[in-house]
């Protein structure tokens, strides 16, 4: 696990440090656009409060990916998964009549329900008749994009645009007072508290449960996990489900928390950068967090960081490319990192030999 901070922290470092480079060759000061992007994203509370909303749907979209990872699945249906799981507490929200507390818990469970069927039919082809997942989950996407596209005019439709759905009303919303209030009118929500929840419930299933044991044996070795008893279709429907509902739920944080209606004609683009928190997040619920609010942090930043300096925000996403470049290439920056530590333990064994030698 220490190689894998090591080498997520690597990726970061030689993300920026590309992206000082852009910067230079386009006549730019690394140094006064990477200030500028820190105040974009922490400046004042309200800032603060809006990159943590911002970074929330990662912490869900990345746990997503993770999880199913942990079984050997690469979910990348986890856009469609949002937007379906979205839609489904909006309808939730929209048609019940009940108090707060009530209403968003019916809501977070049918963004969960909603997900989870979404996401468990590529779990269940590919257990059935081993249809690799990153097709039927990317075919997923589209279906929900389009179920959504006429769902939402025929259904829930807005008040003065088909392109979106009703507001939702405050009783179906995330936000309250006190954390608006708090951080100076930001967008932030509750959906960062469910987030931080769902990180700690997913690493005790991971690692503290028979269950969490059983999947990381399937992704480890599917055929050895199978030889010793291990029910491993089971294991990756069940895997699929759950990965499915966690991005469900960042569904109803997205669209009742961070939003308050749905556009149609938009999968979530946060769906696909769950695919890049994860890895930079080392697949570790805990790392995941923290990518994602590393994530929040750019994404927040970029636009003050181009208002104050005319630096493109463009510099922002190839950062952002470059770190996710370095984080799948993980093997090649631990070996760098094993070299390292060689080369040093050689330089003090050889410092060493010549002073007994002295």
């Amino acid at each position: 696990m220490n190689n894998k901070i090591v080498v997520s922290l690597f990726a970061v470092v030689f993300g920026l440090l590309a992206g000082a480079i852009l910067m230079l060759v386009t006549g730019h000061n690394p140094i006064t656009g990477y200030s500028y992007l820190l105040e974009g994203g922490l400046k004042n509370p309200e800032r603060i409060g809006n990159t943590l909303a911002t970074a929330t749907p990662l912490i869900f979209s990345g746990l997503s990916v993770a999880f199913a990872f942990r079984t050997g699945l690469f979910n990348i249906g986890v856009a469609g998964q949002l937007l379906f799981g979205g839609f489904c507490a909006s309808a939730v929200g929209l048609s019940l009549d009940l108090p707060k507390a009530l209403l968003l818990t019916l809501m977070l469970l049918a963004g969960f329900v909603g997900g989870a069927l979404w996401a468990v039919v590529p779990g269940f082809l590919k257990a059935k008749f081993n249809v690799h997942e990153v097709v039927s989950s990317i075919m997923m996407n589209w279906i929900a994009y389009w179920t959504i596209y006429y769902a939402v005019p025929a259904y829930l439709k807005g008040e003065f645009l088909e392109t979106e759905s009703k507001a939702l009303p405050d009783t179906a919303s995330l936000k309250v007072s006190f954390l608006t209030e708090m951080f100076d009118g930001s967008y932030i929500n509750l959906g960062l508290f469910v987030a931080v929840l769902a990180t700690i419930i997913i690493s005790f299933i991971i690692n503290k449960t028979t269950f969490g044991y059983e999947l990381k044996a399937v992704g480890h070795n599917r055929h050895a996990a199978e030889y010793s008893g291990i029910a491993v279709n089971r294991s990756i429907i069940l895997s699929m489900a759950i990965s499915g509902g966690i991005a469900g739920i960042g569904g109803v944080a997205l669209y009742a928390g961070n939003a308050s209606n749905i556009q149609i004609g938009i999968l979530p683009s946060q769906g696909f950068d769950g695919i890049a928190v994860a890895l930079l997040g080392a697949n570790a619920p805990v790392g995941v967090l923290l990518s994602a609010l590393f994530f929040g942090l750019l994404y927040s930043g970029r636009g003050f960081m181009n208002a104050m300096t005319d630096i493109p925000p463009e510099i922002a996403d190839s950062i952002i490319a470059i770190i996710i470049y370095f984080a799948a290439t993980s093997i090649l920056i631990e070996r760098l990192v094993r070299w390292l530590i060689r080369r040093k333990a050689n330089a003090k064994s050889s410092a060493e030999h010549e002073g007994k030698v002295k």
